[in-house]
């Protein structure tokens, strides 16, 4: 018996369509990670892309538990001495609520250049609509 290995050509995606309202968002964001990933297909092998595309509307209505909500801050970084800036989650929320499953996502994935292209296949949509009506996304 030989072991079976995705090949790229052989790769079919298909869309998928998550509503992130009232959802909790590490939860969600392994769903997706795993999407992403093709971890949920019979022909997952680690190092081809045999994820599928996802899109998630509604993302500034995802949920945190306990007290995550006032704690949780990002970081990031200029590149000159000094240059860091902690900006808070609700700050977040306020102008970039798609920031939020973002990065909740690309924490879940391997750290290489693999993830950063299974990453482009992540939309993400602050409110309910989105413009990828045409590619007939399943609803999960």
């Amino acid at each position: 018996m030989k072991t079976y290995l995705a090949k790229k050509e052989t790769v079919q995606p298909k869309w998928y369509l998550i509503d992130a309202e009232g959802q909790v968002l590490g939860r969600l964001a392994v769903k997706i990670a795993n999407l992403l990933r093709g971890r949920n297909k019979a022909t997952y092998t680690p190092h081809v892309d045999t994820g599928d595309f996802v899109i998630v509307i509604n993302a500034s209505k995802v949920v945190l538990t306990g007290k995550k909500e006032e704690t949780t801050e990002y970081m990031s970084f200029s590149g000159y001495v000094g240059g860091e800036k902690y900006r808070k989650l609700t700050e977040v929320r306020a102008k970039k609520p798609d920031f939020i499953i973002l990065q909740a996502v690309k924490g879940m994935l391997p750290k290489n250049r693999l993830a950063a292209k299974m990453l482009t296949k992540l939309r993400v949509f602050a409110g309910a609509e989105h413009s990828h009506v045409a590619q007939n996304p399943t609803k999960l």
